[in-house]
């Protein structure tokens, strides 16, 4: 079974994505903050993160992209940038941290589902 990892401080965002993606044949993994994300990304090895910008604590959403893609039993995984952020420069940002894609909140949730469709096909 597919893994997915939702990292983001907002509940009901992680609510909203797992109910959208609840669809499908995958697991949902869930966690309130960078530094959780990391732990759960490192321990499960997700296909698919979908990572939230702005969150409390030590790391970012780039920094554990950037922490992730730099570390060879992680780097594979496929890490998906959803934020609030989205100026040309914080979508350059995400992608030099090496987010392999990049939604801006509000985000369709039929858009969100194929693209994951895609990765996990």
């Amino acid at each position: 079974m597919n893994k997915i990892l939702i990292v983001d401080d907002e509940e009901k965002v992680r609510k909203l994505v797992e109910i959208t993606l609840s669809i499908g044949k995958v697991e949902i993994l869930q966690a309130s903050s960078g530094e959780e994300g990391l732990k759960i990304a490192r321990e499960t090895r997700p296909d698919i993160i979908l990572l939230d910008v702005m969150m409390p604590g030590r790391f970012d959403g780039f920094d554990v992209c950037k922490l992730l893609k730099e570390d060879p039993a992680t780097r594979d995984i496929y890490i998906i940038m959803l934020t609030a952020k989205g100026q040309k420069a914080d979508k350059e940002k995400g992608f030099a941290s090496g987010a392999d894609d990049y939604f801006v909140k509000p985000f369709s949730p039929m858009e969100l589902m194929e693209k994951i469709d895609k990765v996990l096909s």
